[in-house]
């Protein structure tokens, strides 16, 4: 887990999580108040050269400000416990004695409203002036135990021991709530800070900090709005090399205001950031628990890239094995059947009646324990190996045979069960000789697939390529109707049904002759994106009576110019779009449904432009993805060409920047593979007004 450079921790927040001397205003003799939290939890911070100072106004025992309490000594950190009203001075004083760094700790700010974004505002305005780098308001603080820096009015975390897992928290008291999750699977923190409303220090600056740190081997990340997500993403991408980061997103249930594409629709805030996290190197978790198993093991093992995804699985009780099992498959994860030469292994070393194919149940644990995690880990099969054990002393030394078994470049992941005393006694055994553990099956399986997922996305990142051989089509008109955005399609290489463009009856009735039927006419109005919806399509026009019937039809919603279209084969439809996210850019989105799309919900998102290496994963995220691969006898998927299709798509939108979305919709598989049923095209400024 070595790094390729080690740098010294630093840079412009080393004031704020590494500074000398911390001044707390608002300290407070009256228990229960912040200002008197804060001050006890710093105690320990005030010894040497690193000192302490309290300042409030009124009462004894305390300096009268801080202009006072820099005569003792500068000071690079102050922590403000005192109203929102009293902070934009403090910043002032702040910066009159030299402060490079502020807390705020009180509330009243952006969260609330009403005058509070703009006092909040005004404040950063002043901080930035100062030169003064600011975490918070609304924080409950942050805690570096390594330096004993309990920057926290949160009783009990003081207790919270030294080690190599770092927290960056959107909210403080989730921040607090993993802190204590953390040592509770015997995990020391090297910094865990509560952002609270980021006005200024962001998620991304302290993801930027961390990587200057050596001493941390792995990161949680929490969130709860992005706005910077290329600056986010570009931190991530700059720390996973050699620091893993997993992360937790907060609004699976996105109810945000949508743009008027499909694409737009299906490529949510939240699959948007999840999306955008996990291309730039990032494992994501859907629960706090998950969170601390998945960091928990990547703190202690990584794995070498690699494209695999298949566990070795290894269980001394059968009913937590199945249920070990069934957790990894509901992750995509596989468990193959292990070699003959490696079940020729375990069958000299376990019961006949035991199962030996993978999983592995020993039937109960024995003193041969580690020899058969050995022989799993060699086997071909085993990305990773996944063990779990009720803790019987007398049995095994499961903390020895987790030594004994391990394999160098497999990790592995050792599930102990038991009394709290004794299991956690094993379990730290296990985590000091470097290896994952967890308390029970669900906590082995999530820290099995951080390490394969982890592993992957270190050898996409290793692998990626965005392809800029290929020229893009210049696409500098003010709008495109359908036949213009499809022109634009065949220039990108993708298929397309032939069609003509009719200004009249006469015009369609010639072009049914020449194409032959059947036929689709449409309305063609660059103003109108969801024909369908207005009764702007006809399909399977066959006759010159049908084609008069539809191009009547569609003159009573204002049709004044017609596309008839040749009608494709029938087959299986997708949509592929891109569109410009408002936070993270240019996204491409592929799922299944086509005009179904939405209703389905079955997408995947990759920031674009996309390299070939994370276009082909986008399949793997489809839950209905086997309807591509001949279901029931229907056509059957090329990975490259669908790949190909995702790259160009958002290389389109990435090179051309006053476009807003491209999307085709739908995309349908057919025997003679995939073609573009309808396209659509908008522009910055005029998809707004559809």
């Amino acid at each position: 887990m070595g790094r390729d450079v080690v740098i010294t921790a630093g840079g412009d927040l080393a004031p704020l999580f590494a500074p000398r001397r911390i001044a707390i205003v608002g300290a407070s003799h009256t228990p229960g108040k912040i200002g008197s939290s804060m001050a006890e939890s710093l105690k320990s911070f005030d010894q040497g050269e690193r000192r302490i100072a309290l300042v409030n106004h009124r009462g004894a025992g305390f300096y009268p400000s801080l202009f006072d309490a820099a005569e003792e000594g500068p000071i690079d950190l102050v922590i403000m416990c005192v109203p929102a009203s009293a902070c934009l001075d403090l910043i002032e004083e702040a910066g009159a004695v030299g402060a490079s760094a502020a807390m705020i700790c009180s509330g009243g700010f952006a969260e609330i409203g009403g005058l509070g974004p703009g006092l909040q505002d005004d404040l950063i305005t002043r901080a930035s002036e100062k030169g003064i780098r600011l975490l918070g308001p609304n924080t409950s603080g942050f805690i570096d135990p390594r330096r004993k820096l309990i920057a926290s009015f949160v009783p009990g975390i003081a207790a919270i021991p030294s080690g190599r897992v770092a927290i960056v928290a959107a909210s403080g008291g989730v921040n607090h709530a993993l802190a204590f999750l953390f040592a509770e699977a015997g995990h020391g923190l090297s910094l865990a800070v509560g952002l609270g409303n980021a006005a200024d220090v962001t998620a991304s600056d302290v993801l930027d900090y961390l990587a200057t740190d050596p001493e941390t081997a792995a990161v949680a990340l929490h969130l709860e709005s992005v706005d910077d997500g290329p600056r986010l993403v570009d931190a991530i991408t700059r720390l996973v090399p050699h620091t893993p980061v997993v992360a937790l997103v907060v609004g699976r249930n996105d109810v945000a205001d949508f743009a008027v594409s499909h694409t737009g629709n299906l490529a949510t805030s939240w699959r948007t950031t999840r999306a955008a996290l996990s291309q730039a190197g990032a494992v994501l978790v859907d629960d706090e628990r998950e969170l601390v198993d998945a960091v928990g093991a990547l703190s202690v093992t990584r794995s070498r890239p690699r494209a695999g995804a298949s566990v070795g699985v290894v269980t001394a009780q059968a009913g937590p094995g199945l249920l070990l099992l069934d957790d990894l498959r509901g992750r995509g994860i596989e468990v193959p059947e292990l070699s003959e030469t490696t079940q020729e292994t375990l069958s000299g070393l376990l019961p006949p009646l035991t199962f030996q194919r993978n999983p592995v149940d020993t039937g109960r644990p024995s003193p041969e324990f580690g020899k058969v995690l050995a022989a799993v880990a060699a086997d071909p099969a085993s990305d990773v190996v996944a063990a779990y054990a009720l803790y019987e002393p007398k049995a095994v030394d499961l903390a020895a045979a987790g030594i004994a078994g391990r394999l160098d470049g497999v990790p592995l992941v050792v599930g102990v069960g038991g009394t709290a005393a004794a299991a956690g006694e094993t379990r730290a055994a296990l985590l000091e000789a470097g290896i994952a553990t967890a308390a029970d099956s669900c906590g082995v399986a999530a820290a099995a697939a951080a390490l394969l997922t982890d592993a992957q996305a270190q050898h996409r990142r290793v692998s990626a390529e965005v392809r800029k051989d290929r020229l893009m089509p210049c696409c500098d008109a003010e709008s495109f109707d359908e036949a213009q955005a499809k022109d634009v399609v065949d220039q990108l290489g993708i298929s397309t049904m032939p069609r003509r463009v009719c200004g009249d009856r006469l015009e369609a009735q010639a072009a049914l002759k020449e194409l032959g039927p059947p036929v689709a006419v449409k309305l063609l109005d660059a103003e109108i994106f969801h024909k369908t919806e207005i009764g702007g399509v006809h399909l399977n026009v066959r006759t010159p009576d049908e084609l008069d019937g539809a191009v009547e039809a569609l003159g009573r919603v204002g049709a004044k110019r017609l596309l008839v279209e040749a009608m494709a084969e029938t087959g299986v439809e997708l949509v592929v779009g891109a569109h410009r996210d408002p936070i993270f850019g240019p996204v491409v989105v592929l799922g299944l449904g086509g005009t179904a799309a939405e209703a389905l919900d079955d997408v995947s998102v990759r920031l674009a432009p996309v390299g070939r290496a994370d276009a082909v994963t986008m399949l793997a995220d489809l839950s209905g993805r086997r309807l591509l691969y001949g279901w029931r006898n229907g056509p059957t998927l090329n990975d490259e060409e669908i790949g190909e299709i995702v790259m160009v798509i958002g290389r389109l939108l990435a090179d051309n920047p006053h476009l807003d979305t491209i999307e085709i919709n739908p995309l349908r598989l057919t025997e003679t593979g995939l073609v573009a049923l309808d396209a659509a095209i908008t522009t910055i400024g005029r998809s707004d007004d559809r």
